[in-house]
């Protein structure tokens, strides 16, 4: 179901899933929580639909795996308020944790993001109570943003995730923002918390000496490179196929005593 949470001043937009019960109303009992963090959109005006990719895979995770799901759209995206800052984005996902843990009943919530997602989804696990964090495709930082942004921001224009031809307001405190986040960085601190490093061996935009670089800093993390996988990795039925796996047993490990599994 659609539903909005606050971040902050704004209200964001987001699809929940909670496993059902035989009458079709929610379960009561608490289960695992997974947020899912899209990355930033690449068409022209395609911000109105991001994360919609997201929401079938959010049902076969609620239904098969009993887990409640959150695809979470960050300010500038689908329905929420606001205009894409990279810092913004992060807090959003905060935003987000905070919701799933105060609206459902949870042992807890773990974090799953894609491209630049799977960065902020580390960035949010440093200051977020998370459990733990897949991370698929991600780039080690956004150096490169940092160093383009007057392009990036014309981009972010024209993909819609910036709606306010004035914003924003200091341009350089906008741009200073996206040398605030790195992956790299982000692994190490949520360490020893559980991390997946997911990358395709065939990735067109991110190399994959990011994501050993985003392991490494870790330290204890799962790295699995994926042959001829290509950066869109939440098509690829390997890849999905592992993030479940992954998630189910390390939920199971950190599951409480007697929780249903």
């Amino acid at each position: 179901m659609r539903v909005t949470f606050q971040s902050g001043s704004l209200r964001l937009s987001g699809y929940l899933k909670q496993p059902l019960r035989r009458d079709d109303t929610p379960r009561q009992s608490a289960r695992p929580a997974l947020i899912f963090c899209h990355g930033l959109p690449a068409a022209f005006g395609s911000a109105r639909e991001a994360g919609k990719s997201y929401h079938v895979l959010a049902d076969r995770i609620s239904g098969e795996m009993g887990w409640t799901v959150l695809v979470a759209n960050y300010r500038g995206c689908g329905a929420s308020e606001g205009d894409f800052a990279l810092p913004g984005w992060r807090d959003d996902i905060c935003a987000a944790v905070e919701y799933v843990a105060a609206e459902t009943p949870t042992t807890g919530v773990w974090l799953a993001g894609f491209g630049t997602g799977g960065a902020l989804a580390l960035a949010a696990a440093e200051i977020g109570d998370v459990l733990g964090v897949v991370s698929v495709a991600a780039p080690a930082d956004f150096a490169d943003w940092r160093a383009n942004s007057r392009r990036l921001l014309r981009h972010c224009r024209d993909i819609g995730v910036i709606r306010d031809p004035d914003y924003p307001a200091d341009f350089e405190a906008w741009s200073a923002g996206l040398g605030a986040i790195s992956a790299v960085s982000s692994a190490c601190r949520m360490s020893p918390r559980p991390l997946l490093v997911l990358h395709g061996a065939g990735d067109e935009l991110v190399p994959t000496f990011d994501a050993r670089a985003i392991a490494d800093s870790h330290g204890s993390a799962d790295l699995r490179i994926i042959a001829a996988g290509s950066h869109r990795l939440r098509y690829d039925p390997r890849c999905i196929s592992l993030v479940l796996g992954w998630l189910d047993r390390r939920a199971h490990d950190a599951a409480p005593a007697g929780t249903p599994s």
